[in-house]
């Protein structure tokens, strides 16, 4: 039905648009027993297939990736869906509304998106509140959190220890995201000695208010060695999971006219063109740093054999976004069951 019917109409907006539309539908039926039912009968339910992961524990290893559900207004959607966990945000200290748009993309060629949104999200504060008025009681809840595009890198720890303040008693884990391509100057944050005092002052602070698992999201744009250096660091100063991978700025191969990338221009491409690097990089992280982390793939997840190739790959989790927009939710129940296939 959502091949068929439901993509085709979304498909008539911009890509925003769609996104804004889903999203408020998802937000309604959140606030409603009934249309939560309706969501949860419509796609079956999902088996439980309960996986250890940064010491939490996960009904099955499918996830929503951070940046679908950015300000926590659908958490029980996302439940009756069947997703196991989901990442909240991008969330920032303060609000902000991104990047002008237009600032996201489709690319049906090659079942991809470009988006350049920028961070835009109403506040962690705001999302928090939100995550705690919520009746969910099966998800896990991630929250992901960055600075403000206004604060320089020099003051960008202050960010990120406020965000993790505002999230972190209704969040179950914490993602720090240094890899958007989409706010200027945020994945320099990934050179070692600026990844070394941001980690160490998230975790620290993260041990100091409990001890919730910390997790870092990295880019597929860098280097295996440099891949592997930041994963060593990052349970060397403690976390518990890599998120592999963030957007790409790459742009090769893709069947779309170049003349249309060229004209959209800018921005993190996701979905099937990533899928294969996504999968080397989860391979990279997990021989790095072995059993002593968690890894969640992410990164053109789409079919079974996307899911296999992520878990074959060292990946405890495995996390979609792109693929939804194309494949719907149906997909969810799917790719849950492919994990022990």
């Amino acid at each position: 039905m959502y091949t068929s019917l439901i993509r085709p109409l979304l498909f008539q907006l911009s890509a925003e648009r769609a996104h804004n539309l889903a999203m408020s539908g998802l937000k309604i039926a959140s606030q409603s027993g009934i249309a939560t039912a309706a969501l949860r009968a419509a796609v079956g339910s999902v088996p439980d297939a309960p996986v250890q992961a940064m010491g939490l524990t996960f009904r099955h290893p499918l996830g929503l990736a951070a940046g679908m559900d950015k300000n926590a207004v659908a958490l029980r959607a996302w439940e009756a869906l069947g997703f196991s966990h989901l990442e909240i945000g991008t969330v920032t200290p303060r609000p902000q509304p991104g990047n002008p748009q237009p600032r996201m993309f489709r690319l049906p060629e090659d079942e991809a998106l470009i988006n350049r949104m920028g961070f835009n999200n109403g506040g962690a504060e705001a999302a928090a509140l939100r995550i705690k008025a919520s009746k969910h009681r099966n998800l896990i809840v991630g929250g992901n959190i960055g600075r403000n595009k206004t604060t320089g890198n020099e003051q960008a720890v202050d960010d990120y220890l406020a965000a993790l303040n505002a999230v972190y008693a209704v969040v179950d884990y914490i993602a720090v995201n240094v890899s958007s391509p989409n706010t200027p100057g945020l994945r320099d944050l990934q050179s070692e000695a600026s990844m070394r005092a941001l980690l160490e002052a998230v975790a620290n602070e993260a041990k100091r208010l409990g001890g919730k698992p910390v997790a870092v999201k990295i880019d597929p744009d860098s280097s295996k060695e440099h891949v592997q250096r930041t994963a060593s660091l990052a349970v060397e100063c403690g976390l518990k999971g890599i998120i592999a991978t963030n957007t790409t700025v790459g742009r090769t191969g893709l069947r779309t006219p170049q003349a249309r990338i060229d004209a959209i221009g800018a921005g993190g491409l996701s979905g099937a063109p990533l899928t294969r690097r996504s999968t080397e990089v989860v391979e990279w992280v997990r021989e790095a740093v072995g059993s002593s982390a968690s890894v969640l793939g992410v990164g053109g997840v789409r079919t079974a054999q996307d899911v296999r190739d992520k878990r074959n790959a060292g990946a405890d989790l495995v996390q979609v976004y792109s693929g939804l927009v194309y494949e719907g939710p149906a997909m969810v129940r799917q790719l849950a069951a492919a994990w022990n296939a």
